[in-house]
């Protein structure tokens, strides 16, 4: 007789995998019109920047380009996030920084090195999705900090520490991923101060910051006198140059950084050299602030492409927000609206969204949803929006 196979862990059985992936996978018909997933719009990329740099690479370096490298990242990608930052306001060093396989690596590594399963995580209502997965396969106990539609309520935030003795809050403060809203600068003070009063580490993630397109910029909370020493920043290159690198990093004090470089050790020992290289590469060489702004023009004719028609497609009384950037719209259905129902009705006009439920770590809105407008031309989106408004009002085709 054959023994019974070990069962897996049980962290691997308890979370559950991501409705946003799956749901791109549902909707991968070509005749679809997602406004699903977070997907930066291929026609956009720097194509031919991009082989340039991997070519000026492989011609000039293909040993080292091709070999390992250390863990830390390379030297010339740190340096020049590093200058990046620095020009935008964050004094920073090479040093202070390692380099990810994509920020949601970051994510993890600090999962490894700062939680304990039992320990308590806040996070923002709602908020990233993977964020969620990630500190619950840690075995973390998710704590949501009431919200409204400015961010986390700084009061609401200092009375959970005291009462929750979290091990650290994470929030996404610009262009937030699903709502699309910025945390103002007299909360992100406050918050900074909070953390300063009862020793809070914050994880401070900030994938969207450079697609700004309307309004004026806010400081940093890595940025913030009273929580510079308590703070993780983490970015990604996967908005501003391509996704398919998986390049992102992790700005962090001296012991922590170090505590996740050695986790990394144990996850893969360094992210790919050759995608490093042909980064740095690109940011020496080419003119990434004209891509961006080209990017970001694109983006807001977008965005007012959406918001233009959300009135016409979406059933009376639904509301939305007006995103000063980043890439995504919330919207919350009247009352008895189920937007996880709707979503199959959805389908069968072929067009997409996510609900937003599986944003809430506790008590999901399930007449909410999220909608991505960086990934359609106006032309798309417009008909996206008559799809959805069959769908949502039960209207025959036309």
């Amino acid at each position: 007789m054959r023994a019974a196979v070990p069962p897996l862990a049980a962290r691997a059985t308890s979370v559950a995998g991501s409705p946003v992936r799956d749901i791109l996978a549902l909707t991968a018909r070509p005749e679809v019109i997602s406004f699903a997933g977070g997907l930066p719009a291929p026609e956009l990329f720097d194509t031919k920047g991009m082989a340039a740099a991997f070519g000026a690479v492989l011609a000039e370096s293909p040993r080292s380009a091709l070999q390992y490298s250390t863990s830390e990242g390379d030297p010339g990608l740190r340096a020049a996030v590093a200058a990046r930052l620095t020009g935008r306001g964050l004094p920073t060093e090479p040093d202070d920084l390692l380099v990810t396989t994509g920020s949601q690596q970051a994510l993890a590594l600090l999962a490894s090195a700062l939680l304990e399963p039992g320990d308590t995580v806040l996070v923002e209502v709602p908020t990233y999705l993977a964020a969620l997965q990630c500190f619950r396969f840690a075995g973390a106990r998710i704590v949501p900090v009431p919200s409204d539609d400015a961010g986390l309520n700084p009061v609401a935030l200092e009375e959970l520490v005291v009462a929750e003795r979290p091990k650290l809050l994470y929030t996404i403060p610009t262009f937030q991923n699903p709502t699309g809203r910025t945390l103002p600068a007299d909360r992100r003070r406050a918050v900074a101060s909070v953390a300063e009063r009862h020793g809070l580490w914050i994880v401070e993630d900030d994938p969207y910051g450079e697609l700004r397109f309307d309004g004026e910029s806010v400081p940093w909370l890595a940025g913030l006198p009273e929580a510079a020493d308590r703070t993780v920043l983490t970015g990604s290159l996967s908005k501003v140059m391509a996704p398919g690198l998986r390049l992102g990093w992790l700005r962090a004090p001296a012991e922590l950084r170090r505590a996740c470089v050695i986790a990394k050790q144990a996850a893969d020992l360094h992210t790919p050299t050759v995608n490093q290289l042909a980064a740095a590469r690109y940011l020496a060489d080419a003119d990434l602030e004209g891509h961006l702004e080209r990017v970001r023009g694109a983006y807001r004719e977008r965005r007012d492409a959406l918001l233009a028609g959300l009135g016409e497609a979406l059933p009376a009384g639904s509301r939305w927000n007006r995103p000063e950037g980043g890439m995504f719209v919330w919207v919350s259905l009247p009352a008895g609206h189920d937007a996880a129902e709707l979503l199959w009705e959805a389908v069968a006009h072929n067009v997409a969204y996510v609900p937003g439920a599986p944003f809430f770590a506790t008590d999901p809105d399930p007449a909410t949803l999220r909608l991505s407008f960086v990934t359609h031309t106006p032309e798309e989106i417009a008909e996206g929006l008559r799809r959805l408004a069959r769908a949502l009002h039960r209207r025959p085709a036309e």
